[in-house]
């Protein structure tokens, strides 16, 4: 299974979504490459795990199988989305673009469709919706702790 920039509860802190999130929760600069229109296939955990059972359930030898959600999100999207959800403003600082860096990815899901049944749900504003419940949960949490 080839999987394509997978995003959701537990994410590692180290990562583009759960980094800016906390940012932007906390008030803090995050930093754009090049002018925020590169993009990328944010694909939800969710979906992920349903395209691997779909994929287990079938009897194949070998087979190299993409699965994503077939959507290029642009990283302005992403940051508007992480906005919404947290009811939060980012401050943005755009930095240069690194060279080499792809410009757009997205899978192609065509093959996980017709051979494996894979379709996936969750568009970005739902699972970045998912992934912040679960960040401002965790957050509570901790506070919590501290505080007794």
């Amino acid at each position: 299974c080839r999987f394509f920039t997978v995003y959701g509860p537990r994410q590692r802190p180290d990562m583009a979504i759960h980094k800016f999130a906390k940012s932007i929760d906390e008030e803090v600069e995050i930093e754009l490459f090049g002018d925020g229109s590169t993009s990328r296939d944010y694909t939800y955990i969710d979906d992920i795990v349903e395209g691997i059972s779909r994929i287990l359930d079938v009897n194949y030898k070998y087979d190299i199988v993409n699965l994503g959600g077939s959507t290029a999100v642009s990283l302005r999207q992403l940051v508007s989305s992480l906005e919404q959800a947290l009811g939060k403003k980012a401050k943005i600082r755009y930095v240069p673009q690194s060279r080499g860096d792809v410009h757009t990815t997205f899978a192609d899901i065509t093959k996980a469709k017709l051979k494996y049944g894979y379709n996936p749900k969750y568009r970005i504003e739902e699972g970045i919706d998912k992934f912040v419940k679960w960040y401002q949960e965790v957050k509570e949490r901790k506070h919590a702790l501290c505080v007794e």
